[in-house]
């Protein structure tokens, strides 16, 4: 174990609880049924918190108090909450966490709503915030907005390459749609606005912006290939969903330009296939055609890449060297 997942362990359950204090009954006792309760249980059924926590993490490393960066950060997490229920109704999917979507559970028009509110709590919460002073809110603020723009921009690629069946795409294409779709409010953002709530100096804003967008384009093309060949991602529901919803991952792309069976991998990745058989030929082309081998490789070149970018931009110290072993986890993590 990293000492980055250390980090998280020891930490994700006191940000848990201080996620829970941003939901209420609301004016009515209904409300709590149909919304803040959908937006608690699925906020509380969350993963490892690492944006949050590396948010805190680049504050702490520019010389400023993490406790001042944690209403930013439950801002930046109350945007994944809102992406994650919005993404699932786009993309059709049927399980989230190892449990049915929320639309699944309670229909689409909740399951949007519950969406919006999150989205209303990212701007409201470092709005309310006390503890920043209006030009540090601003400044903050100005981040979450581009950050959201260029999710729904990623997001927008996605969803249109899928719905117009496009799979001529090269590397380049896959690698602007996740940079924008992921790695602005995995990685760059995050660290940016702990960086800006710290006090960091505009290098070492810069400099934490990249390395977490390097970072973060990583973590999203490790979940491509844990997505196919994950090991314990074996046992869950939606192991190899990226196949049966015919997602351009750059494991796919790159198989698609480099196999001597890429129509039958199109028309496997086109017919929307959960039969088990189907999907393993699927993973065996993209294996034969060394896809899974190039995203790997081309993740951790990210990681070296990124690695230097912040060793050369932040003086020694633990927030330092956890956000070091962050970039390692990213790319070895086996869920």
């Amino acid at each position: 174990m990293t000492s980055f997942e250390i980090y998280l362990k020891r930490n994700s359950k006191r940000f848990d609880e201080y996620l829970a204090t941003f939901f209420g009954d609301g004016a009515h006792p209904d409300m709590r049924r149909y919304l803040y309760d959908l937006v608690a249980d699925f906020t509380a059924n969350g993963g490892k918190r690492h944006r949050p926590l590396i948010c805190l993490l680049a504050c702490e490393a520019v010389g400023g108090d993490p406790i001042q960066a944690w209403p930013s950060a439950a801002a930046i997490e109350h945007f994944h909450t809102a992406a994650l229920i919005h993404d699932d109704i786009e993309d059709e999917s049927l399980t989230r966490r190892d449990e049915p979507c929320l639309h699944i559970r309670e229909g689409e028009g909740l399951a949007i709503n519950a969406g919006d509110l999150a989205l209303s709590l990212v701007t409201g919460t470092v709005v309310n915030d006390p503890g920043l002073e209006d030009a540090t809110k601003l400044r903050v603020l100005a981040e979450l907005v581009d950050m959201t723009t260029r999710t729904i921009e990623g997001q927008a690629l996605d969803i249109g390459w899928a719905r117009d069946g496009r799979f001529d795409l090269s590397v380049e294409d896959y690698l602007l749609m996740a940079d924008h779709k992921t790695a602005f409010y995995s990685g760059a953002v995050p660290l940016a606005v702990g960086a800006i709530v710290g006090g960091g100096t505009e290098a070492q804003i810069d400099a934490l912006r990249s390395f977490g967008m390097a970072a973060g384009l990583a973590f999203q093309i490790q979940d491509d290939v844990l997505n196919l060949v994950g090991t314990k991602e074996a046992t869950r529901k939606d192991f190899r969903s990226d196949v049966t919803e015919g997602k351009r991952t750059l494991v796919a792309v790159h198989a698609l330009a480099n196999s001597a069976s890429r129509d039958r991998l199109l028309e496997l990745l086109s017919m929307h296939t959960s039969d088990a058989p189907l999907l393993d030929e699927a993973v065996s082309i993209m294996v034969d055609a060394g896809s899974i081998d190039f995203a790997e490789k081309y993740a951790r070149d990210l990681i070296v890449g990124a690695k230097h970018t912040l060793d050369s931009a932040l003086r020694d110290s633990k927030p330092k060297r956890l956000l070091m072993s962050m970039a390692d986890f990213f790319v070895k993590r086996s869920s």
